[in-house]
């Protein structure tokens, strides 16, 4: 008799996952040359602060500090504003791959349901470093004149780095939570009052009393008055620390929305 050979059998083997950060370089890459394609939006987000800086400089300063030194109390305000308006694109990135299909593709693929957030949080990182370099180059040809040293200067930079890391995490949660890039936009348009209920555009204690706890205690003050005081050596005391611990604790809860957002919509465990 002729041996009859057993049916081959095949195992499913499980699709590798990629190692180490490839993912997450992939879609940093990907999210840059996005960021470069939607040229509208980071002339923007430089135009709109720089408008506001020589707004408040040109049109409010004399009133508010006759002396003619407004623009060194407006520019650390100017500088979180312009970290706002170049999140805020993040919102609608991250709703437009939810709303278009793509992330239903991703879903086939080998990676982290987190390369693509951090994807989109170092592109608006490196995006919103930039625009904020080119605000602080127009904000000293009309006259700020910060006394920082090195140590106070990079001391600074960190923390706004930080900021910038903080609000891509939360407004990336946020486009992951809208239900369209609209709405997306409309959420993170919200957020960015708060620097105009804080120290950045005149101090805390000209507010009306029932404003002042609310401006005091809201996580943008303390940033500003950091930065303010690293910049222009004024006293720090304790903003330091309320800086860093709003914005670690911020970046942490985004961080988590976020991961569990983008397992739920895309169907991931």
């Amino acid at each position: 008799m002729i041996p009859v050979a057993a049916p081959a059998t095949t195992a499913l083997v499980p699709r590798p996952r990629l190692r180490g950060v490839t993912a997450e370089a992939v879609f940093v890459r990907r999210s840059m040359i996005q960021s470069l394609r939607d040229g509208e939006s980071l002339s923007m987000s430089i135009l709109l602060p720089v408008m506001l800086m020589l707004l408040f400089t040109f049109v409010f300063g004399g009133a508010l500090d006759p002396a003619g030194s407004y623009v060194d109390y407006v520019v650390p305000g100017i500088i979180l504003l312009c970290a706002g308006f170049g999140a805020a694109t993040t919102a609608t990135y991250v709703a437009r791959d939810m709303s278009s299909g793509i992330i239903d593709r991703f879903r086939t693929m080998p990676l982290r349901a987190g390369a693509v957030l951090t994807g989109h949080a170092i592109s608006s990182l490196a995006r919103n470093l930039v625009a904020t370099a080119i605000v602080i180059g127009v904000a000293l040809l009309v006259g700020f004149r910060p006394s920082a040293g090195v140590a106070a200067w990079v001391g600074a930079a960190a923390l706004i780095a930080l900021y910038i890391l903080t609000i891509t995490y939360l407004f990336a949660a946020i486009g992951l939570a809208a239900g369209s890039p609209e709405a997306a936009s409309g959420y993170g348009f919200i957020l960015l009052f708060l620097p105009y209920l804080s120290s950045a555009f005149v101090p805390v204690d000209t507010m009306p009393t029932w404003l002042q706890w609310f401006a005091d205690n809201q996580p943008i003050t303390p940033i500003i008055e950091t930065i303010r005081g690293l910049l222009m050596g004024t006293e720090l005391g304790a903003e330091p620390l309320w800086a860093v611990g709003w914005c670690a604790l911020i970046l942490a809860g985004s961080a988590v929305w976020g991961a569990w957002l983008f397992r739920r919509k895309s169907g991931r465990r």
